[in-house]
């Protein structure tokens, strides 16, 4: 599984919403500033997130976009599969019936525990628990370099 980079930017974008919002609507172009998002594509994006209630939006001066729940209440795992789809390792995994060597493949059994694992930690991990990864420094802690 391959994350594109509208993946990875929705995740930035809900995570920037759940770090600057403090109650007040965030703006797109503040967002796509700090993230360093296109603003034509942020706004592909937000469009997804918005018609999927993830966000909400309100026009006008003090507009821009909030969340539509707590941080606790959305993980990794709910963000990513409504911008990728599906998010299984490889294609005979998504549509076993498809699979002509299925019910014989002993590789069907490691890319099962892979996609299981791979679920597990996006499903497992909420914008809350990223939000407190960042603010106790760890980025460092797991040997990424803090930009």
């Amino acid at each position: 599984m391959l994350i594109s980079a509208k993946g990875r930017y929705a995740l930035r974008c809900m995570l920037d919403i759940s770090l600057n919002s403090a109650g007040e609507n965030v703006k797109l172009k503040d967002i796509a500033e700090r993230q360093d998002i296109p603003t034509k594509y942020l706004e592909q994006i937000i469009s997804a997130l918005n018609k999927a209630g993830f966000v909400k939006s309100e026009r006008g001066p003090n507009g821009g976009y909030r969340l539509s729940r707590p941080p606790e209440e959305y993980t990794v795992g709910s963000i990513i599969k409504l911008i990728e789809g599906d998010t299984v390792p490889v294609s005979c995994l998504a549509d076993v019936s498809d699979c002509k060597r299925s019910d014989r493949c002993v590789s069907m059994i490691l890319w099962k525990k892979l996609n299981d694992a791979v679920n597990s930690v996006l499903e497992g991990t909420t914008l809350a628990d990223m939000m407190d990864w960042g603010s106790k420094g760890r980025l460092i802690e797991i040997g990424i370099p803090d930009y």
